[in-house]
């Protein structure tokens, strides 16, 4: 029999994550982080290969990232010479995903008071992925070259779990793919070997109520959109 309880607190938990873009200074307990990834680790993978590996920042580890990474974003040269090492985009937009995909960063936009035009202020707001949006917790995820197509899927599932346990915690995250651009300084940062790949990064902590950001919801498809059932 299903408890009415537990499938409330559990659609809750996955109802209520958002990308948080504004984050208290609160620090994160190792413990807290530690049971977060141990319940995340629950994730199923092909074969029980559990493909996923965690590199959890914080304090001067995390503002050594932050502040090597923002420099090269701040320098347009040297921006031009970092690129993505997997695409995570289609290389080719088409309706309906660019129009999703424009809606979510004018409606950010319209809430920070950024215009169309206010490169500046764009720019800004992208670089606040690199210092977590001031999480205490920045969390960089990697995966080894070997595995493949079905282990990105695997953790992808990891990640939905570690967003997940942290908001039954009262956590709020933000996955982020703005890391792998710099994949070669977090290489580099982390002491990585040739063989781990960055898969994206993730900031952990306590939203700030007060950030305007924080109060964007973006639209889901009902289900009637994206599901045939067949009988």
């Amino acid at each position: 029999m299903t408890d009415t309880a537990t499938t409330h607190a559990v659609d809750e938990a996955i109802t209520s994550r958002r990308s948080i873009r504004a984050f208290l200074p609160t620090p994160v307990p190792r413990e807290t982080i530690e049971d977060i990834l141990r319940v995340a680790a629950r994730a199923p993978s092909g074969t029980n290969t559990q493909p996923w590996k965690v590199h959890v920042l914080t304090g001067a580890a995390k503002e050594r990232l932050s502040a090597a990474i923002k420099a090269a974003f701040d320098d347009p040269v040297e921006r031009a010479r970092h690129s993505e090492e997997y695409a995570y985009y289609p290389t080719q937009w088409q309706p309906p995903y660019i129009d999703r995909r424009r809606k979510v960063g004018w409606d950010l936009y319209g809430l920070l008071g950024i215009g169309k035009t206010d490169k500046e202020r764009m720019h800004a707001q992208h670089g606040r992925n690199y210092a977590f949006f001031d999480a205490p917790v920045g969390l960089i995820f990697t995966i080894d070259r070997v595995m493949q197509q079905g282990s990105w899927l695997d953790y992808g599932m990891f990640l939905q779990n570690i967003m997940v346990a942290a908001r039954g915690r009262g956590l709020d995250t933000c996955p982020q793919a703005a890391f792998t651009q710099f994949h070669r300084i977090i290489e580099a940062q982390l002491g990585l070997g040739p063989d781990e790949m960055v898969v994206c990064g993730m900031s952990l902590g306590h939203a700030d109520p007060e950030a305007v950001e924080n109060t964007l919801v973006t639209e889901r498809e009902p289900v009637a959109g994206f599901t045939r059932f067949h009988e």
